[in-house]
């Protein structure tokens, strides 16, 4: 007897229930595996599940401390989600969050205390925007006009900004550096102008504008001309040169759109709870998680916003595992079991697998019999 093969053919149009259904059974999937793990390794997946939602949601202070976490995974997700839209792979939200901060950090310090929080702050802001497109640029400009793998370049360029931030602050006498600290070199505090104001115990501002970049995005993708154009060209780029649509600049003006959310979301984190360009406090790894994000979301800058916040919910809950004796680790391990899930889901949403069709038996004799 052969074995009958599994056939796998496109789906087409995949129903709006399946869509939302892949990312829920993705975090579900996640959660089980997790639980398998912990309790292999001798752990309660109960008590640490419980320890996780009364740590993030359980509280107003766990609440306002889940939101910070979520603002720069939300911008580094829609970061994420508007490249990988149309194609561009950049890797490199990592490292544009950190040059953003930079730029903004280095801004606030210049502008100083006797700048007016009304120009100072927005100047600050948009300085990791430019800081974070301007970085992008280093990869976008030779993957437009030289034809260079952006996964290479974008992906080096995450240790070198990390590198320069280092060097910035333990390495030299930079003015990001705070000349009152002599023990341990840490960033030097920017001033209360260029400070983000806070209005929900230690939650400021910074998360309602990510959100409102997050809509911003959705908008400029799906609503838009150049929206529409940018789908075309993910979608072909052949078809979108027939009709006419500069594809090279669309794919410039995308990378760097994208490079610039990530850099948003370093001024606003370094403006906000952080206070000081702290390589500590920065060195996160939260552009790899936005890409985590983008993918849970399906690219959908809206969808980003409330799956930002589950991220920032897991990252948030993690230092509280080790009063159990659980090692803040697991959070690391649960977003990859999401992400791989998730990248599973999406082989599903777009293929549909199905047995072959039996063949009719026939009877000896009958391939000369006409119907």
């Amino acid at each position: 007897m052969t074995a009958r093969r599994l056939i796998v053919e496109p789906r087409g149009l995949a129903s709006g229930r399946l869509t939302l259904a892949v990312p829920l059974v993705s975090v579900l999937l996640a959660l089980i595996v997790g639980a398998i793990f912990l309790a292999l390794t001798g752990n309660d997946p109960w008590e640490v599940y419980t320890k996780m939602a009364k740590t993030s949601f359980g509280s107003s202070r766990g609440i306002s401390e889940t939101l910070i976490s979520a603002t720069p995974l939300i911008l580094t997700g829609v970061a994420a989600a508007v490249a990988f839209k149309m194609l561009v792979w950049n890797i490199g939200a990592e490292g544009q969050f950190i040059m953003g901060a930079i730029f903004a950090a280095g801004l606030a310090i210049a502008l100083g205390p006797g700048t007016p929080m009304a120009i100072a702050l927005p100047l600050v802001i948009i300085a990791g925007g430019i800081g974070g497109a301007f970085w992008a640029s280093v990869s976008a400009v030779p993957k437009v006009y030289l034809g260079t793998n952006e996964i290479i370049t974008t992906l080096m360029l995450n240790f070198i900004a990390l590198n320069f931030m280092n060097y910035l602050i333990f390495g030299s006498e930079s003015p990001w550096r705070d000349p009152e600290v002599s023990q341990f070199p840490t960033g030097r505090p920017l001033p209360d102008s260029s400070r983000i104001p806070e209005f929900f115990n230690r939650l400021d501002w910074g998360f309602v504008v990510a959100v409102l970049l997050a809509i911003l995005a959705w908008f400029l993708i799906s609503k838009t001309k150049w929206g529409f154009e940018v789908r075309i060209v993910g979608d072909s780029a052949d078809t979108a040169r027939y009709a006419g649509i500069a594809v090279p600049r669309k794919f410039l003006g995308v990378f760097l759109m994208s490079g610039a959310f990530a850099g948003l979301a370093g001024s606003l984190y370094v403006a906000g709870p952080v206070g000081a360009l702290d390589p500590r406090s920065l060195d996160l790894g939260l552009g790899f998680t936005g890409i985590i994000v983008a993918a849970l979301a399906r690219l959908n800058p809206i969808a980003v916003i409330p799956v930002g916040i589950l991220m920032g919910a897991l990252n948030n809950a993690g230092p509280s595992l080790q009063s159990i004796r659980v090692p803040a680790s697991t959070v690391t391990m649960l977003q990859g079991a999401i992400l791989i899930f998730a990248v599973a889901g999406e082989f599903f949403i777009a293929n549909r697998v199905r047995k072959p069709e039996k063949k009719p038996s026939m009877s000896p004799g009958a391939e000369g019999v006409e119907a």
